[in-house]
């Protein structure tokens, strides 16, 4: 009986996680593919390009809750075991990453793999993601890196204190989603200069 129940929380974690809704935000309240701007990804940040915050905000706040509540189905209410819950909250990434409505050509799945962590019962690997996250926009200049900095150094830190099987094999199919998602950005060097670092020196000058 478990299996089939996982079964099905993989499935609607999958078909959730794979709703473009910044593809139809844009499309219902800009009139615009959001894929026309920037670097043509279906995500939250390109609705931000296209001209509307209020959409932006909205598209974020959609990318980030469709992680959520399959996830804390499986964890609060179905009370599955971890390895089970790290299952159903990669289902939903895989979604958004390859959504079969976008011909597999989904987002980077940034902000859905944050709604993922923000259900998971532990909430270690969401600060720690968070604040390598963090630290990259401290240091390093090109996106994609800053990106995978979080998974990576999440891991790093795990491998390092010591964490279970499934802990690792949730933050490796995070990286490989990442990794396949920003490959053409991470064949450039990270730079050593991060976003806020230049802001703080232009404030100075």
């Amino acid at each position: 009986m478990e299996i089939n129940l996982l079964l099905i929380l993989v499935v609607a974690a999958f078909a959730l996680g794979a709703c473009p809704f910044s593809i139809w935000i844009g499309r219902w309240f800009l009139k615009k593919d959001v894929r026309d701007y920037g670097d043509a990804n279906p995500g939250a940040w390109n609705v931000f390009l296209a001209g509307g915050h209020k959409a932006g905000w909205l598209a974020l706040f959609l990318d980030i809750a469709k992680g959520v509540p399959i996830v804390a189905l499986a964890s609060l209410f179905f009370d599955l075991p971890m390895p089970a819950v790290f299952t159903v909250g990669i289902s939903a990434i895989l979604g958004h990453a390859f959504s079969p409505l976008l011909r597999f050509r989904g987002g980077k799945a940034v902000a859905v793999t944050y709604g993922v962590l923000v259900a998971l019962p532990q909430r270690e690997i969401f600060v720690l993601m968070a604040i390598f996250m963090f630290l990259g926009f401290l240091f390093i200049e090109v996106r994609a890196w800053i990106i995978m900095l979080g998974p990576l150094g999440s891991l790093i830190y795990f491998l390092i204190t010591g964490t279970t099987s499934a802990e690792l094999f949730f933050l490796l199919a995070i990286i490989l989603v990442f990794t396949i998602k920003n490959y053409p950005d991470l064949r450039t060097k990270p730079g050593h200069q991060g976003i806020v670092i230049r802001w703080l020196y232009t404030i100075k000058r």
